[in-house]
């Protein structure tokens, strides 16, 4: 069987270097693997820049790399990294962006990223209807460059036709490991999950999701609306008492909140009383039923039925896996 022609690319700008590095050395441990176990290795990797040297994380970091043009035709498998800071350097990287986007539509390469990398592959125009994530952190501005995108940003992964996106920062090792188990087989990714202690289990990133991202418009009135709903949750909130209380008519309340959050105010509010609960849940020995009670549900299966959905995890298991001791 012929080895998977891999390359992870080195873009222009702040990078996050381990991303980089993570990927060559995973796929790189996974060809041991496969050595050890009697079989071909799997992977055949390349690094591939603008420019043969790169140096990343104020200058700190040197990478070597093959400028892309001379990296042939025929590569089954692209990585993009995430960038650090702010930012997304679009325009310094056309190259990579356009180069990317040639390699699926012309070679049928298949493509992913890596947190923020998926700006690099929706710029190509390669996410178009299509689901992905990227780090909860940016979902507003992915959202408003490229709304054609189908963003999921609770999900870990994504795999849609060829092409592969990962959550924020090191979410990116469960995308390794997916990637490792379709192309190198379950028992390597197994493998390295042990060796480097990757919890597999994760499906979602929405534990780490924080609101302070929702407060990113300019609607003030709104902003205030967000900011009795954060100190009130716990009450019997009503958008027709929200809306009297702060001048508006119910519909253009939700009208307003929808478009400047992307939620419904009772979407925003379920939010926060899960924020809330997830609080209570790694930072204090309140019971369940306590926790339920102190962030406004009345309703003990209601509450685990929209905390599971939220987290991906019972109350019990958020409390164990993250609780602050």
């Amino acid at each position: 069987m012929p080895m998977i022609k891999t390359v992870v690319t080195v873009p222009i700008g702040e990078i996050l270097p381990d991303a980089v590095i993570s990927a060559y050395f995973f796929l790189s441990q996974a060809n041991a693997f496969c050595q050890a176990q009697g079989r071909a290795p799997v992977f055949e990797l390349t690094l591939a820049g603008i420019r043969r040297s790169n140096w990343l994380y104020e200058g700190h970091f040197g990478i070597r790399a093959t400028p892309y043009q001379e990296i042939p035709a025929e590569v089954d498998l692209l990585i993009i990294p995430g960038f650090l800071g702010e930012r997304i350097p679009l325009e310094e990287n056309q190259w990579l962006v356009q180069w990317v986007g040639n390699q699926y539509r012309e070679h049928g390469t298949e493509v992913a990223s890596m947190c923020t990398g998926a700006f690099v592959l929706a710029a190509a125009g390669l996410l178009d209807g299509k689901k992905c994530t990227t780090h909860w952190a940016f979902r507003q501005d992915f959202m408003r460059l490229f709304p054609a995108a189908r963003l999921q940003t609770e999900k870990i992964i994504t795999d849609q036709d060829g092409i592969y996106t990962s959550a924020g920062a090191y979410s990116s090792l469960n995308l390794l490991l997916y990637l490792v188990e379709k192309f190198a087989g379950k028992d390597t990714a197994v493998w390295l999950s042990r060796v480097f202690q990757v919890d597999t289990r994760r499906n979602s990133q929405l534990p780490f999701m924080m609101l302070n991202q929702l407060f990113q418009h300019e609607d003030t009135p709104i902003k205030r609306v967000q900011e009795y709903v954060e100190k009130n949750f716990a009450e019997e909130l009503r958008i027709s008492g929200l809306a009297e209380q702060f001048a508006m008519s119910p519909r253009t309340l939700v009208r307003r909140f929808k478009k400047a959050t992307g939620l419904s105010p009772l979407e925003y509010l379920q939010q926060v009383r899960m924020e809330a609960a997830k609080r209570m849940l790694e930072q204090e020995n309140k019971n369940v039923e306590e926790v339920i009670f102190d962030s406004g549900y009345r309703d003990g299966p209601t509450f685990r039925q929209v905390f599971k959905r939220s987290t991906g995890l019972t109350p019990s298991e958020y409390r164990r896996q993250y609780k602050r001791y």
